[in-house]
């Protein structure tokens, strides 16, 4: 039925069993806007977030796709900036369109939720027209914008290349020009994604209040600043990684050579290496010097259900281990290993960024008060599980109707 708009020379499910596909994924989305209705309607009383937990599901989860979507801007930065000088970098180009649309689902995701988040979207705009300029999240705010606008750029091209959207001739050339000025959009890219996932960890870090989250540093930037740029690039190509097996699993067929997962597996193993090497050293510090500075025992900080397990979790099983199993060559030679590390590598990002947000609010900062437990309600799972509905229809469209995986055709001759 649609077989005019599937790229040439490559097969595709029946079209009935796509549709089917589709609507299950509408259904979940389609959930998740009613659940979002109901909370711009009745406000976020609906919700688990009060006066203690201002932050909670929503942030922990565009904490995470956030980090999960720096593949993004640093494949961008490894093609388009250091294979010209690292050769084998190179092979990053048959993976890089859907690093892409990876990241694109990623950052307008997170948007869409924020959205109910602020409590009072008609109101989103504050934050660009009474900028407070001596808030981190202020940064943040412009940076994310912005670099969501250059993904939906770095996205336009891959779109414009459908079978038949290429036969328009002004399509054609508009797109190919923006082929050959990627580049600049891919730098450009890279130094906006550095600055606010930065900012992100600076923002827990410069809370005195906080003792769990407060973190001393350089100048005016806490060592969470350069922590959270280190943990998104050892994770990001990771998540790309993790779709495309995905994806071949799913269609059963082989959409890059091995060599790229190889090289992906090798760089994150060893930037998740220094990044974990770093969090080690950040944590000690902080345990056996700042938390003593402010008279308390590192023990205050964890109680059930946020224990010393979430410590060990995030730094020992996804940290620690991945970043063996996949520097040993030996080791990520095995599938099952390779991407179990990535996997684990994936997990121990997103825990941290809840430990951030959660586990930080739930530890008591006044003699009088208590230890507190956020628990989501289901207004706030529905949006979040809608995001991921979001992210996996847009895979599914461009997969089938676009030229993502350069390799595929000859990877996978039709009979």
């Amino acid at each position: 039925m649609d077989k005019d708009l599937i790229p040439e020379g490559v097969k595709r499910c029946p079209f009935p069993l796509f549709a089917l596909w589709v609507l299950i994924i509408l259904g979940i989305i389609g959930w998740g806007i009613y659940a979002g209705i109901l909370i711009l309607w009745k406000g976020l009383n609906v919700t688990g977030l009060n006066n203690i937990f201002g932050f909670g599901l929503w942030i922990t989860a565009d904490l995470g796709v956030i980090a999960l979507g720096a593949g993004a801007f640093f494949s961008g930065f490894l093609f388009y900036g250091l294979s010209r000088w690292f050769k084998s970098l190179k092979e990053i180009k048959k993976i890089i369109n859907l690093a892409v649309i990876i990241g694109f689902i990623c950052y307008t995701g997170a948007m869409l939720v924020l959205a109910l988040d602020i409590g009072q979207p008609i109101r989103g705009w504050f934050g660009y027209w009474h900028a407070n300029v001596h808030s981190m999240l202020t940064e943040v705010i412009f940076c994310i914008t912005c670099y969501c606008m250059v993904l939906i750029i770095e996205y336009i091209p891959i779109i414009l290349e459908n079978r038949k959207l290429d036969q328009i001739k002004i399509l054609h050339h508009f797109g190919h020009n923006l082929h050959e000025i990627m580049i600049v959009f891919a730098l450009t890219g890279t130094f906006l994604s550095f600055f606010h996932q930065g900012s992100l960890g600076g923002m827990w870090g410069v809370l005195f209040a906080r003792p769990f989250a407060y973190r001393t540093g350089f100048f005016i930037w806490p060592w969470t600043f350069f922590l959270f740029v280190a943990s998104a690039i050892a994770a990001g190509p990771a998540f790309t990684a993790l779709i495309c097996k995905l994806l071949e699993t799913i269609t059963k067929k082989k959409l890059v050579d091995q060599s790229v997962y190889q090289l992906i597996a090798k760089l994150e193993g060893w930037l998740l290496a220094v990044y974990i090497t770093l969090k080690l050293a950040d944590t000690l510090y902080w345990a056996f010097k700042t938390v003593p500075d402010f008279g308390l025992k590192i023990s205050k900080f964890y109680h059930d259900p946020y224990g010393f397990w979430l410590l060990v979790v995030e730094l020992g099983i996804c940290g620690i281990l991945p970043a063996i199993l996949l520097i040993v060559p030996k080791l990520r030679e095995n599938n099952f290993i390779l991407f179990g590390a990535l996997l684990l590598d994936c997990i121990g990002i997103v825990v941290n960024r809840f430990v951030f947000t959660v586990q930080t609010l739930a530890i008591p900062v006044l003699p009088f008060e208590k230890f507190h437990v956020y628990v989501p309600t289901w207004q706030e799972w529905a949006p979040t599980i809608a995001m991921l509905a979001y992210g996996a229809l847009i895979i599914s469209l461009s997969y089938r109707y676009l030229p993502v995986f350069p390799r595929e055709r000859e990877l996978n001759p039709v009979d």
